[in-house]
């Protein structure tokens, strides 16, 4: 009976340190797509605008802050990663196969640069640009409404064509993707 009682003590107590947890403030979140038949991920953490409407992208706003300014993250917490089962064409930079991560260049608000960097497994603010594979321009478009959450899409067009879309506060950048056969 004792160990009974142990035990659902224990249990009790875990429920309720789970139970006070927040939610983290940048949750994790995916992007998938198989586009001509290759699985393609991006695995990353979402901040939120939170009241920076207009404050996130400026040359003094947060994202300023970074050490690597004006390479950002394209996230928040560990980096930005991509993952593809198969060799692509983004924009003009040529992917092989494998695990990436991914910046952006922001020193132009209104023309964006997506970075694919060969380096995994690194905390997001690690940027080595001794690692790049390269370096592709995105098309800036501004979204309808703001967009508080960071959000990268993944959309298969069709005939092994794709377009990868990174949207986030009154900004939204993308890039085509195409499968090699």
């Amino acid at each position: 009976m004792k160990p009974l009682i142990v035990c659902a003590g224990l249990l009790f107590a875990a429920t309720t340190i789970l139970a006070q947890q927040k939610p983290p403030a940048s949750p994790p979140a995916k992007a998938e797509a198989t586009i001509g038949g290759h699985q393609i991920t991006i695995a990353y953490s979402s901040p939120g605008v939170k009241g920076r409407e207009g404050k996130i992208f400026t040359k003094d706003g947060l994202i300023s802050h970074n050490p690597h300014y004006p390479v950002w993250r394209a996230g928040a917490n560990s980096a930005t990663t991509l993952h593809t089962d198969g060799d692509l064409m983004i924009g003009d930079l040529n992917v092989p196969k494998g695990d990436y991560t991914l910046f952006v260049d922001i020193s132009d608000p209104d023309q964006w640069t997506l970075i694919v960097n060969k380096k995994t497994g690194e905390w997001g603010l690690a940027y080595d640009g001794s690692q790049d594979l390269g370096k592709t321009k995105m098309h800036m478009t501004k979204p309808a409404s703001m967009v508080e959450n960071l959000l990268y899409t993944l959309e298969d067009d069709g005939g092994g064509k794709g377009t990868l879309t990174l949207s986030w506060e009154d900004h939204s950048a993308s890039v085509p993707i195409s499968v090699h056969k």
